[in-house]
This record gives C-alpha cells, sequence and structure tokens, in this order.
C-alpha cells in the first residue's frame, strides 16, 4: 500500500475448521487445510488473496502436530513472509477444534 493512498484493511476473527457442510475432520492436518481454504474464502470476498496477508495468529490445542498446522499455513502463504504468532492451547471453543488461526490483511 502507498503511503497517502487511502487502502482496505480486513481483520478476521478465529477462523476454524468447519468444511462447508459443517463437519469436522478429526485429523489435525485436514484440520489445517480447511482453514485456509476458509481463509481463502473470506479473502475473496474482501477482493483480496493471499499476497495481502500480513500477520497471522494461529493458535494450535497442545500436542497437536506443529508440522501440519504449519506446513499448511506456508503452503497457503507461498513464500509470502508475514508477522507470525504461535500459542498453544489446552483447547478451542469446540473440543473437536484442533487449530484456529487469525488474519490480518492490507490491499
Amino acid at each position: 500500500m502507498l503511503t497517502g493512498q487511502p487502502g482496505r484493511i480486513l481483520h478476521t476473527s478465529g477462523v476454524v475448521p468447519v468444511e462447508p457442510d459443517g463437519s469436522v475432520s478429526g485429523d489435525v492436518a485436514d484440520q489445517a487445510s480447511t482453514v485456509w481454504s476458509n481463509i481463502a474464502a473470506i479473502l475473496a470476498e474482501a477482493s483480496m488473496g493471499f499476497r495481502d496477508i500480513v500477520s497471522v495468529t494461529t493458535y494450535v490445542v497442545v500436542g497437536e502436530d506443529l508440522g501440519a498446522v504449519m506446513a499448511a499455513r506456508d503452503g497457503a502463504l507461498g513464500g509470502n513472509l508475514v508477522a507470525s504468532t504461535l500459542v498453544y492451547v489446552p483447547e478451542l471453543a469446540q473440543p473437536a477444534w484442533k487449530v484456529e488461526v487469525v488474519v490480518v490483511a492490507v490491499a
């Protein structure tokens, strides 16, 4: 974004691993993939893309496969370097959820 030019900022709340049909996989890698698919849909609705993301906060339930969660994040971001925070939590709002992601995007 150029200084002095109007821009748009998108803040998401926690994006969770719920599929469009309402289902939730028990596998954390699948959940991470679903979260990033949901983020893609949110970005598209705002006429933005993954390259517009400037900050990511990832919440992962303790004991889950962090490698799978980070691989999904890195795959979605495609090399785009962003501010990134990882928070281990004992649980999320729904017991079936193992990962939740918050993003900030600027266009």
